[in-house]
């Protein structure tokens, strides 16, 4: 609702699971802390709230206790204590307040969803309570504040029960009001599945509980109950959007999502382009920019000396990210000895499969004098490859948005990318048509096989031998905005549209 000296700004209400810079298991933390900072700066009031975990980062915070709600669970109602933070935006008072559900049963757990055992048997039971949680905090804020929320951002399955409370269970709760609620889907490919059996932890009536409704092939998904009951259904790319409305790409939920065909759009991440600009960046031995390229040369010596690579004018191609067959590395990996035979350097930062990491670990022995391994996530390792890379590969079998493609874009590393999800959105794929027109950002390929990877690679090996055409490509993807500024955008005509209804 718009507050009375500012008729257009919204009163924006976000729940995640994550977010930065207090906790973070992946991209999703990303988003959530980002966004709401990008959504401030654009005049609105924004309020995130997160569960308060052990790992919680308070360094450098100023978290205060503001309250308690009571929060109904299965065995019946417990207390939660709520902390504020407030984040400072802008130059012209802005802020996002930050609101912690505190209930240490729950959160007080060494890891956010799983120990050393795997994933936590009684995740319905936290997720439930978080979602309803979210619920009292929005009676909690109307309270306070005395000011309607205008809409409720949701964000995957930890957080989808929300909207199925507030069209159920909260239905004609007057203290919380109309408010509209958009969720937002990261992976279709997780969505909180539990044992049908656990479905009394959700709180819900009984008849819920058919293919209608939150049951799947006998089992509870949380995320199904989302999509079914959110206003607004959005995910992380537009062909994202589409792909997760077939087998393929839905995971089962490929039917519920092509129900809601009309109420489901894709909106590409945005990055923070002050972390992440080779202008500035304090991980780099040297910084440098579109119209001078000179400091990436000696980004790239400074890299091959880290990893122990000779230092020779050779291509070099970077590999981060999580070393699994869904980000299609294994593809990669079965043609590294032809790569090897065309003379190139490859610089690989990432963890994930043990098969995979020993499978690279084997061929760093193989070829050691052409191939760097970082079997563990190095933050500062990570800019430093985005910088002294020539080429960055993502052979994807999906991605629904990715992010490394566009630090590559940003860093003049040209990226190598599936034609799928965020990845097809987002960079223009080389041809001589695109190239002459000055358009080309990248390179393509469809089939998620190691023959196409390597005929991509290839191709871009043959272009990088000529370098007028190889800077044009670098500096049409350096010019590219993928900024938040520009999603953030996009999220509020959404609301807006969701509001006016």
């Amino acid at each position: 609702m718009a507050k009375s000296h500012d008729i257009d700004a919204l009163n924006i209400v976000m729940a995640a699971s994550e977010a930065v810079p207090y906790v973070k298991t992946g991209g999703l933390a990303d988003v959530a802390g980002a966004l709401p900072v990008e959504l401030a700066k654009l005049g609105h009031r924004v309020t995130l709230i997160v569960p308060r975990y052990r790992g919680f980062q308070t360094e450098g915070r100023s978290l205060r206790e503001i309250g308690t709600i009571r929060v109904r669970t299965a065995a019946g109602f417990v207390d939660a204590t709520l902390e504020e933070d407030v984040i400072s935006v802008g130059k012209a008072g802005r802020s996002v307040h930050v609101v912690a559900v505190r209930y240490d049963p729950y959160f007080d757990r060494a890891g956010l969803y799983q120990g050393p055992d795997g994933d936590f048997s009684d995740n319905l039971a936290r997720f439930a309570f978080f979602s309803r949680a979210i619920i009292e905090v929005l009676a909690f804020l109307g309270s306070r504040r005395r000011e309607p929320i205008s809409i409720l951002h949701l964000h995957d399955w930890q957080t989808a029960l929300a909207a199925v409370y507030l069209k159920t269970a909260e239905y004609d709760r007057a203290t919380i009001g109309d408010i509209r609620t958009l969720l937002t889907l990261h992976n279709v490919g997780y969505q909180g599945i539990f044992p049908g059996s656990q479905f009394f932890e959700a709180g819900l009536p009984a008849d819920l509980f058919t293919p209608a409704g939150l049951e799947f092939y006998g089992s509870v998904n949380l995320l199904k109950g989302g999509i079914l009951f959110a206003d607004k259904v959005s995910t992380v790319s537009p062909t994202y959007a589409k792909e997760i409305m077939s087998p393929d790409g839905g995971f089962g939920l490929e039917g519920v999502l092509a129900s809601r065909r009309d109420g489901v759009i894709g909106i590409i991440n945005g990055i923070d382009v002050v972390s992440w600009n080779p202008k500035t960046d304090s991980y780099l031995a040297a910084n440098y920019s579109r119209t001078d390229l000179s400091g990436k040369a000696v980004c790239k010596r400074a890299l091959q000396l880290e990893l122990g690579l000779p230092n020779c004018d050779v291509p070099l191609i970077g590999v981060i990210g999580r070393l699994t067959p869904q980000k299609g590395f294994d593809l990669l990996a079965e043609i590294i000895p032809e790569l090897m035979a065309e003379g190139v350097q490859v610089a690989i930062l990432g963890t994930g499969d043990r098969i995979l990491e020993d499978r690279f670990h084997s061929l760093r022995e193989r070829y050691p004098q052409q191939i760097g391994v970082a079997l563990k996530f190095d933050e500062g390792r990570a800019h430093r490859i985005e910088a002294g890379a020539d080429m960055l590969v993502m052979p994807s079998r999906y991605e629904p948005c990715g992010l490394t493609q566009l630090y590559s874009l940003r860093y003049g590393t040209i990226p190598i990318v599936r034609k799928t999800g965020g990845l097809a959105d987002t960079v223009i794929p080389y041809r001589p048509s695109t190239a002459l027109e000055g358009r080309a950002t990248g390179f393509q390929f469809s089939e998620a096989s190691a023959d196409s990877l390597l005929a991509t690679i290839l191709l871009a090996l043959k272009m990088y031998r000529d370098g007028e055409i190889w800077t044009s490509i670098q500096q049409a993807g350096m010019e590219v905005d993928y900024s938040w500024k520009h999603s953030a955008t996009l999220y509020v005509e959404e609301y807006k549209r969701l509001h006016a209804r």
